[in-house]
């Protein structure tokens, strides 16, 4: 004997029902952002939605506070001066030797302009794949962005590489004028490059063509408008710095010149003269002397 016939009302209500109890299971959409924050990182917290979460204590490294990148610290600054007065700006990429100021340089912008209305996103890079996603939260909004990825490099195959070109320059969507992209690497194209491609490259009338996997890396970076290049430190610059941040940790002048060799010590035992070990070196010194 057949089954009695369901009503369609019947039917949308048990529907409904099923809705209901599946909504419940579901975790509740994410609050909106703290506008009043200048610095935001992009959080998805077990597998759900993610969301744009306010800093509390944005690292507050000022411009003066980076040494012997200046020329990299006028370029980077006159562009997001640019950028901050609603002028034309170039998206950056950051790339060389590790401790240098890369990073610290984007953070030193930020303190820099966050009275005229700058503020700081920081995405991981397995997060990319939601940039569309922050751009169309931010955008309209009065305040100018720079998107922030730090130590930025793929491998071939990672999602977040196709949703960074599109964002750059390469989707049929425009990026939002008050949105930046700055980025940092310690390598120059952003992704792995081996022999066996550039042995591919072919010789047609004198001239040379790379191989389409070349192409393909080169097409990325070559997004961004405005390179620059960090190299890494002498040993003058090196002890420059470790002076430099040894007096702002109060450290005494007569302390200061018999800090030499101990500085030359910590660098060699790091295997680095970079800005990063000079700090951790004037760090520990005033630490040990008993500077507050």
């Amino acid at each position: 004997m057949d089954a009695p016939a369901i009503s369609l009302p019947r039917l949308i209500q048990r529907a409904e029902a099923l809705l209901e109890r599946l909504e419940a299971l579901l975790p509740p959409p994410p609050p909106p952002p703290d506008w009043n924050a200048i610095a935001f990182r992009w959080r998805r917290r077990g597998g759900g939605q993610g969301r744009l979460e306010a800093v509390a204590h944005p690292h507050r490294i000022r411009l003066k506070d980076l040494r012997n990148i200046d020329e990299q610290k006028q370029r980077i600054e006159q562009n997001t001066r640019q950028f901050v007065a609603g002028r034309r700006a170039n998206n950056v990429l950051l790339t060389g030797a590790r401790g240098t100021g890369k990073s610290s340089l984007i953070k030193a912008l930020l303190n820099q302009h966050a009275k005229q209305g700058l503020r700081l996103i920081e995405v991981d890079k397995h997060d990319l794949i939601d940039l569309p996603d922050i751009v169309d939260l931010i955008a309209g909004r009065d305040e100018r962005f720079i998107i922030f990825c730090d130590d930025l490099s793929f491998e071939a195959g990672e999602s977040g590489y196709k949703a960074l070109k599109s964002v750059l320059d390469g989707s049929v969507a425009s990026t939002p004028d008050n949105v930046l992209l700055y980025a940092t690497s310690n390598r120059c194209h952003l992704m792995p490059e081996y022999m066996d491609e550039n042995l591919a490259a072919q010789h047609v009338d004198g001239e040379i063509h790379p191989d389409e996997t070349v192409e393909e890396k080169l097409s990325l970076s070559d997004r961004f408008g405005l390179w620059l290049s960090f190299y890494p430190f002498n040993q003058d610059d090196y002890l420059a710095i470790a002076g430099y941040w040894l007096r702002e940790y109060g450290v005494p002048a007569a302390r200061i010149e018999a800090a030499r060799e101990e500085a030359l010590q910590w660098a060699l035992l790091r295997g680095s003269r970079s800005g990063r070990s000079a700090l951790q070196f004037a760090r520990d010194y005033a630490g040990r002397h008993g500077v507050k």
